[in-house]
């Protein structure tokens, strides 16, 4: 009985090696599932944020398949990703967006700077709409069918590598 205890740490250790290494030749799924998608977007009412552009109103956001930004003049990865909405708009796609915790000044300014892709922007100022949304962060970007609903959830910035992706799956949610 003793010698089998001597072997126990070690019976132990070798256990908790091969369950890490096991992790380590075979990661679990790190990608991050939205629970929005496939449901229709919340209801949402948002006041514009510029005088210029209307607000965000869920009811407007049927008909055709579109982009619905969620961003803040404040977040650097916004600032990255500005380009690439840039060429989504050029390439016929319409872009709403929620901005979060802002101010008109800030996103005015972030706009003349970087370029402007959305057709609508709607004020988020306690980030309620972004939490409705099932977003965690600036900036996401959800792709929104022509009936209203969640087809896609993109966290993060979108690179120039993930514009034929977007392209294509908005083309499938007409």
């Amino acid at each position: 009985m003793r010698r089998l205890l001597i072997w126990a740490p070690l019976a132990l250790f070798a256990l908790v090696f091969a369950l890490v290494a096991g992790g380590l030749i075979k990661p679990a799924d790190r990608t991050i599932h939205s629970a929005m998608v496939g449901k229709p977007l919340p209801a949402l009412a948002m006041k514009p944020l510029l005088a210029t552009k209307p607000g965000i109103d869920s009811a407007a956001l049927k008909g055709k398949p579109r982009l619905l930004n969620v961003f803040a003049s404040w977040c650097i990865p916004c600032i990255a990703e500005a380009p690439q909405l840039l060429k989504l708009k050029q390439a016929g796609v319409e872009i709403d967006a929620i901005a979060v915790r802002d101010t008109p000044e800030a996103v005015q300014g972030f706009l003349q700077r970087n370029g402007d892709p959305y057709a609508r922007i709607g004020d988020d100022p306690t980030g309620k709409a972004q939490i409705a949304l099932g977003s965690s962060g600036v900036p996401e970007t959800f792709i929104v069918n022509s009936r209203g609903e969640i087809v896609d959830q993109h966290i993060g910035d979108i690179r120039a590598d993930d514009i034929p992706g977007i392209l294509a799956k908005l083309e499938a949610a007409k």
